[in-house]
């Protein structure tokens, strides 16, 4: 199967965009752009989510006890593109709060999972996480940003 083709399929599912954050050993934040998230049971309520291998957060999610689902919305694609990149410093201009177990939580969010880990799973080129969530927050009045086929989109009204 050939990769590239088999990653453009996949693009053709959109998903909505979240940054996961928790804090490294030393306390320092960590944070990394992420889309394959999703539920997995409303009883007890989990999330699931996917890491790579090679990603040099891996260790920090592996080791972290909590950690923040933050669902971008609409005017978020710049947090997402910095989270995304190899800059050294992803927070600086991103307003944050200490969330469960001061985990930042990015300010402005669609939607926010604060979760405890409950386990995670080889899978690949990938580390499956899967988080209980202990805490969580809506903004109804806000537009989620989407990504499909390779770049950002904004929900439209339909209706």
């Amino acid at each position: 199967m050939a990769c590239r083709a088999f990653r453009d399929a996949l693009g053709g599912f959109a998903t909505g965009v979240t940054v996961l954050t928790a804090l490294a050993p030393d306390g320092q934040p960590v944070g990394v752009t992420i889309s394959s998230f999703n539920s997995v049971s409303l009883q007890p309520p989990l999330i699931l989510w996917s890491l790579a291998c090679d990603s040099p957060r891996l260790e920090a999610f592996r080791r972290a006890q909590h950690y923040a689902v933050n669902v971008l919305a609409a005017d978020q694609a710049w947090i997402s593109d910095r989270f995304a990149s190899r800059g050294p410093d992803r927070f600086s201009g991103v307003r944050t709060i200490a969330g469960l177990g001061g985990v930042p939580v990015l300010d402005g969010c669609l939607a926010c999972f604060e979760c405890s880990s409950e386990a995670h799973y080889p899978g690949g080129d990938h580390i499956i996480f899967v988080g209980r969530v202990d805490r969580f927050s809506r903004h109804e009045q806000v537009e989620p940003l989407i990504f499909h086929d390779g770049r950002y989109r904004i929900l439209g009204d339909t209706s």
